[in-house]
């Protein structure tokens, strides 16, 4: 949830991208997100270089870079850690199988594509492809 959640509220900021704060009340209202769980969020997307907030009545929310130059696999790094499919590929799980293992192989597979995948994704292209959604869903009288 925490990639999920992350990437719809970067995705919202994207949107009002050079328009100035968003409040987190406002992103988690149109995002569905609860509140508190946001707030949490977006504290590790400022750690990690990916929003700006300021305090008080006046504060808010903003991409600290544009869009475009922030890829979905800094973001899941950032908040989910390691993309490996299973633990026995980035050492968070001792298997007495290591290196003897046919599943080893395909899972290092499929994490590679899942990588080059989100490392070849920005957040801009993930806005592009909600507005197109959003237009395939209006209907015109």
């Amino acid at each position: 949830m925490k990639g999920d959640y992350g990437l719809r509220a970067l995705v919202d900021l994207a949107e009002r991208f050079g328009e100035g704060q968003v409040q987190s009340h406002d992103i988690a209202e149109r995002q569905e997100i609860p509140e508190p769980y946001l707030d949490q969020l977006l504290t590790s997307l400022r750690k990690a270089g990916f929003v700006q907030s300021r305090r008080g009545p006046q504060g808010g929310h903003m991409l600290a870079r544009s869009p475009r130059d922030i890829t979905l696999a800094e973001v899941i790094g950032a908040l989910e850690g390691s993309p490996a499919a299973i633990g026995c590929l980035d050492g968070t799980l001792e298997c007495n199988f290591n290196g003897r293992c046919g599943q080893q192989e395909i899972w290092q597979m499929i994490t590679e594509s899942a990588q080059q995948l989100l490392a070849g994704t920005s957040v801009a292209d993930l806005l592009d492809r909600h507005r197109a959604k959003q237009q395939r869903a209006m209907y015109y009288i």
